[in-house]
């Protein structure tokens, strides 16, 4: 009796050491940079930032398939350094930040393809348009702070590409913009 106890114990602790093996952790908005560029009319590429990025990461280092992320953006926090092209970008024409105050991004799955890289797919939503994008994702690093041992960071950078005209932005050819937009991501999360 007492030795199907003890199997029963010792299998309920690993069971729930496996099941407790991510960590996870809170985006740290003051450390947060999803940054885009988007060619303009073959002059160059304009450049833009929200401002305004939240989000939770699930992270697994032994088995990175069972890892995920959610990400949150603030649509009215776009900053492409010109008020009046900001202005536009919130406008029904593009973002339509009224009714669509939020871009998220949501994991659906993540292949580890190096030591410390991936491929991260999930369903962007954009301007009220849900489409799957694949995400090219580093893990750059997990150590606590140096002033204060108790926080411990993690951080990833992160690109990607998307056709904005998938998402319902059909107003760029018209300024002579992408289609294509390219993604920057950087984010240091605070594990919890």
């Amino acid at each position: 009796m007492k030795f199907a106890a003890l199997v029963a114990a010792l299998t309920g602790a690993l069971f729930a050491g496996s099941a407790f093996a991510a960590d996870t952790y809170d985006v740290d908005p003051t450390h947060a940079w999803v940054s885009f560029k988007i060619n303009h009319a073959g002059w160059s590429n304009a450049h833009g930032i929200f401002k305004t990025v939240g989000g939770t990461i699930s992270f697994d280092k032994e088995d990175i398939a069972k890892s995920s992320i959610s990400l949150k953006l603030d649509a009215n926090s776009i900053d492409t350094n010109f008020d009046q092209r900001d202005s536009d970008l919130k406008s029904p024409d593009f973002l339509n930040v009224e009714e669509f105050p939020d871009v998220t991004f949501t994991s659906t799955k993540i292949e580890k393809t190096g030591d410390k890289i991936a491929k991260v797919s999930g369903d962007l939503s954009l301007a009220g348009t849900v489409k799957a994008v694949t995400l090219d994702v580093t893990w750059n690093a997990e150590s606590p702070l140096p002033w204060d041992a108790k926080t411990v960071k993690t951080g990833f950078s992160a690109t990607g590409k998307f056709n904005g005209l998938d998402f319902g932005l059909k107003k760029l050819t018209d300024f002579g913009l992408g289609p294509d937009l390219a993604l920057d991501i950087d984010i240091e999360a605070i594990k919890k």
